[in-house]
């Protein structure tokens, strides 16, 4: 199915096309300068693009400037108790960790920025509306379930329509 998908045509998506949905991350009560946005782009071949920018990311628990964080889509747009009310993955086929439709890719922290940019090809845009865009404090462990023991949520932000 993606076999006509090539690197220009997402590029040139990314570059031509506004995006439809947005996520304004904020930090929670430990880490309050974290602040972040995602944006959601509609695809032409079907899914999304998702453009993930971050400043002012801890640490690592070793005191490393460079670190990696957990990153998901989770099922509830509630960002409030301290992020608690956000449910857990975003997983409507009830798939295991990490194959949730919520499970994204970690964000690497470069002296706390990151910068991310990938295609999702296992959801949409109108399915993702509404949620939550979760950072965690530790990076997903790709194993564990239900949710890959990626610790904390740090940083949360609602999917909103642009």
């Amino acid at each position: 199915m993606l076999s006509y998908l090539n690197p220009d045509s997402i590029l040139n998506q990314l570059i031509q096309r506004q995006p439809r949905a947005v996520a304004w991350v904020s930090g929670n009560e430990a880490f309050p300068e974290l602040k972040g946005t995602v944006r959601f782009y509609p695809c032409l071949q079907g899914g999304m693009l998702v453009e993930a920018e971050f400043f002012h990311l801890p640490a690592a628990a070793d005191g490393s400037a460079n670190a990696f964080f957990g990153f998901h889509i989770h099922e509830n747009g509630d960002c409030s108790d301290s992020f608690e009310n956000t449910g857990s993955h975003y997983n409507p086929s009830g798939a295991a960790h990490p194959f949730h439709e919520g499970d994204l890719p970690p964000l690497m922290s470069n002296s706390g920025y990151a910068w991310a940019v990938f295609y999702d090809g296992r959801t949409t845009l109108p399915e993702v509306l509404g949620r939550s865009a979760v950072v965690h404090r530790m990076p997903d462990d790709f194993t564990s379930q239900p949710a890959g023991n990626a610790g904390e949520k740090i940083g949360c932000g609602v999917i909103l329509p642009i």
